[in-house]
């Protein structure tokens, strides 16, 4: 059930969402400046996706520290969209910093990546193989029930696509043998780093960092991430603001990661990223449910849904945030 948003109401969120463009840059430009500072380090490194994140996060670089100290990596690999290499080159050359391609599949064959995968997906489709493609999706949050469990969406040579529900540990294996990708993308920014003494800079906003949307020691690891504290609908506005081209701004958010295209609502959130945004500020800061409602055009009881999903995924995913374990507390240095 959707309902028409009010006025008043998405007034009052858009409102609140609303942030002075010009102050937001100056201050992340400084916090970036003094965080280098802090970190002995003289630029930034980062992939470079062709995404909204990733591309507001160069523009932000490079005022920062000027184009000539932000170095960008283009990583595809054999799942990977062109349109990702095509945009990224476009965003590189915008703000005139330089890009360097790593192409990581020959490293990701090695590993077993694609072939621990195609194990785990023949589980449920033994046939599946040369000129398969395939996705994970999870269920629609606003229809109630278990919107958590996950479901394989396989496409045969032929273009015929067929959707399995996917028992735990063939859902873990799938990921497990994913998650090498983000990995290893992150060991190639921290080589290029360390040879030239940048520090790496990560690309997620609010709603990712907040959701537990990243990988641990893969895109979760960074040294710096300066939009960590944006959520996504303000990510857009200060794209805008910084001159991104036209073409990331109308881009629909993805995940790039498996061989058939993938919306980042359809693997983890549910919801376009604007209503999303809308149902965590509401959550962020006590707004009723009816309220959140009408603005994002759900009725209070989808809403409710969404709230009871943010908070599950909060608690799932939260040894992602967590630095590791020890047996005795130490103290850290420098505090």
């Amino acid at each position: 059930m959707n309902v028409r948003p009010t006025e008043d109401a998405r007034t009052f969120l858009a409102q609140a969402l609303a942030i002075d463009l010009i102050t937001e840059t100056d201050r992340i430009v400084t916090a970036l400046r003094q965080q280098l500072r802090g970190l002995r380090k003289r630029g930034l490194v980062l992939g470079l996706s062709g995404g909204i994140d990733s591309s507001v996060s160069v523009a932000l670089a490079a005022r920062a520290v000027g184009p000539k100290n932000v170095l960008c990596l283009f990583m595809p690999e054999s799942d990977s969209d062109p349109e990702s290499l095509r945009l990224g080159r476009l965003v590189a050359e915008t703000f005139g910093v330089e890009a360097v391609t790593e192409d990581i599949g020959p490293i990701l064959r090695a590993m077993g990546c694609y072939k621990r995968r195609d194990a785990f997906i023949r589980e449920l489709v033994p046939e599946y193989g040369e000129g398969w493609a395939s996705k994970i999706v999870i269920a629609n949050v606003l229809e109630g029930g278990d919107y958590n469990i996950s479901s394989l969406v396989v496409q045969d040579p032929e273009g015929k696509q067929t959707k399995l529900r996917m028992p735990l540990p063939v859902y873990l294996g799938v990921v497990a043998a994913t998650n090498m990708k983000q990995r290893t993308r992150k060991q190639i920014e921290y080589y290029h780093a360390d040879r030239l003494n940048f520090a790496v800079l990560g690309t997620p906003n609010r709603l990712e960092y907040d959701q537990g949307f990243f990988v641990k020691n893969g895109d979760g690891a960074a040294d710096v991430k300066p939009i960590a504290h944006l959520y996504k609908t303000q990510v857009y506005a200060l794209a805008a603001h910084l001159d991104v081209p036209e073409e990331i701004l109308n881009r629909p958010p993805t995940t790039d990661t498996y061989s058939l295209a993938q919306t980042q609502e359809e693997f983890y959130f549910s919801l376009p990223y604007d209503r999303m945004d809308l149902c965590l500020y509401g959550l962020n800061n006590g707004v009723a449910a009816e309220v959140v409602g009408q603005a994002a055009g759900l009725a209070a009881t989808q809403v409710e849904r969404v709230w009871a999903d943010i908070i599950a995924k909060r608690k799932a995913t939260r040894y992602l945030h967590q630095r590791p374990q020890l047996v005795d507390d130490v103290e850290e240095i420098g505090t």
